[in-house]
């Protein structure tokens, strides 16, 4: 089912394989054999070289990298796919698409869906402004609108033209990064939705980075194995004469301490050493303190969301606040690049959902499940899905009707005609008996 355009069947293998497309379609690699084997040519390295080593501004020895991977990690559990709409907005089907195998099964040949939405978000934290390019195509997009995507990746912007783009991307056919220049309207570019705070070069998160660094600079510094000590010699060192023999009695004792065994020198009894290593007083750390409860402030975190210690109600505002706002960028930049306007109509969308109940506590769900059930908002079956049970066969459990209010014999002849009557559930009920007869 081809997402761009109008909806026509999934295409053949032969048309598959005549026109498919590659992004790096200029570039073919040569065949290589290491030891006898065919290794698919390219370049052969000791690492993974689609994996992002390090990240900028010093970042990876900061507490930004902590930051970096909760916000990815948590942002990467939720579901995001290419799915159809009814005319409210609310979730109709899953539309079996290549775009939505990439989001949901396997992106690229490296990367699962899930590895690659937490690379997609790790990389806007990091870069501030990222490109995810389709590599692999059925049609040409750059001769049509109407084509399905067979594989993504993350690239790096490097340079910017009113229409273009230059994009740094890893070809996994010669196993290297190379430079694709494409029309904007053909890739997502996708921008931190908190750049001013974490990107910008006077940003909170970039001030954090370098006091951190100075930090760090100043324990190196006294951990050095530097002794810092200042010998009073017994006589006064005005003179040429006089300097020249301070000189020759430090370099004597540091001669001493450098042969010895132990580490054991001598002085004599006329001369004082005085010790200057001890740490100088400043208010870096009070700095370093006051900017870490900025970042965490207007990221919408707190320390107990990155130790796992926050409340549902702690965890909740930072979904909102923060998970939410990045997959909403991505989800809606996707939508407008990857979705025509035909499609678009058709009430095709990219969409992401997360389970509401992932942070309700255990004692709290036989409450909420009493509720939605007497309220008629879930079917006992609905519920049960949610919580992890299969679904019962009995056809009370896809009544959805209050259980406190008796019902007449007729009433539930008359609905659960009403429910069977929908061609759609009658299906659903068939596959569900039809499943469990077989195990």
């Amino acid at each position: 089912m081809a997402y761009y355009g109008a909806e026509e069947p999934t295409p053949s293998v032969g048309r598959r394989l005549k026109n498919a497309w590659n992004v790096f379609r200029n570039k073919d690699p040569s065949d290589q054999t290491v030891g006898g084997v065919d290794a698919g040519g390219g370049v052969v390295s000791s690492f993974r070289p689609d994996k992002i080593r390090s990240f900028h501004y010093g970042v990876d020895q900061t507490i930004a990298t902590a930051i970096y991977t909760r916000i990815a990690t948590d942002a990467s559990s939720v579901i995001m796919h290419h799915c159809r709409l009814d005319y409210m907005g609310g979730f109709v089907e899953e539309i079996d698409s290549g775009l939505n195998n990439c989001l949901t099964v396997s992106a690229n040949v490296d990367q699962t869906g899930q590895a690659f939405l937490q690379d997609v978000v790790m990389s806007i934290l990091d870069e501030g402004v990222i490109a995810v390019v389709p590599v692999d195509t059925i049609e040409n997009p750059l001769e049509t609108n109407s084509y399905d995507i067979l594989s993504m990746r993350v690239g790096k912007v490097t340079q910017w033209w009113p229409s273009k783009v230059q994009i740094e991307l890893y070809d996994d056919r010669r196993g290297v990064r190379d430079c694709v220049i494409l029309p904007k309207e053909k890739v997502a570019i996708i921008e931190n939705p908190f750049y001013a705070i974490m990107n910008e070069p006077n940003s909170v998160l970039k001030r954090l980075t370098r006091k951190l660094a100075l930090l760090d600079a100043i324990d190196e510094a006294s951990s050095s194995g530097k002794l810092d000590l200042i010998i009073q010699l017994p006589y006064v060192t005005k003179s040429k004469t006089r300097q020249d023999q301070a000189e020759k009695r430090r370099n004597q004792l540091e001669d001493q301490l450098a042969n010895s065994k132990y580490g054991i020198g001598y002085i004599d009894g006329t001369e004082r050493i005085t010790q200057l290593n001890r740490p100088v007083e400043n208010n870096l750390m009070t700095q370093i303190e006051y900017l870490t409860h900025m970042v965490y402030s207007q990221l919408g975190m707190t320390q107990e969301i990155l130790n796992g210690t926050a409340s549902e109600e702690t965890m909740t505002n930072y979904y909102k606040r923060t998970i939410d706002v990045i997959l909403s960028a991505i989800a809606k930049e996707f939508s407008r690049k990857f979705l025509t306007k035909t499609a678009r109509t058709q009430m095709q969308a990219i969409k992401f959902y997360r389970d509401p109940f992932s942070l309700t506590p255990t004692n709290a769900i036989a409450d909420i499940a009493d509720k939605f059930t007497r309220n008629e908002i879930l079917s006992p079956n609905e519920v049960r899905g949610i919580v992890g049970f299969k679904p019962s066969l009995d056809p009370k459990a896809d009544e959805l009707r209050n259980r406190n209010i008796s019902q007449s014999s007729e009433d539930v002849a008359a609905q659960n005609e009403g429910i069977y009557s929908n061609p759609s559930v009658a299906y659903g009920k068939h596959i569900t008996e039809t499943l469990y007869r077989n195990n």
